[in-house]
């Protein structure tokens, strides 16, 4: 019997998309995941940082089968306050900062930034096999 409430937390990269800085978190969203597109069909739910919520959540649900779940922070703490879910992204950007190419912004290219990103995730990966 198949448990869909056990999921594996692995912070794997989908897809990637370099923009400027000129470009909003909402948009940057909203154009990576038309970029991944038809490859979501599958997730019910997606974790996201409290930047993504408002018009980005009725954008989603409007266009794919799954839903944002922004995670904030209690309105009443002040100082640090450990989110849950948020280790999975920070250990997914350690990963990244791992690779000597990653840790400066070298490219002048977006192309080039979201290459080397690729590059090491896929290392990450076949040394995960290996």
């Amino acid at each position: 019997m198949e448990d869909t409430k056990a999921i594996r937390l692995v912070g794997l990269v989908l897809a990637v998309l370099v923009t400027s800085a000129a470009i909003s978190d909402r948009l940057g969203a909203q154009l990576v995941l038309a970029r991944l597109g038809a490859s979501l069909q599958r997730l019910r739910l997606l974790w996201v940082d409290g930047a993504y919520r408002g018009s980005l959540v009725d954008w989603v649900a409007a266009h794919f089968p799954f839903r944002l779940a922004p995670i904030l922070r209690p309105v009443t703490v002040h100082g640090f306050v450990l989110l849950p879910k948020r280790w999975v992204i920070e250990r997914t950007f350690a990963w990244l900062l791992m690779q000597r190419r990653l840790v400066r912004d070298f490219e002048v290219l977006p192309a080039s930034s979201e290459a080397f990103i690729q590059i090491a995730m896929i290392r990450l990966m076949l040394r995960r096999l290996a």
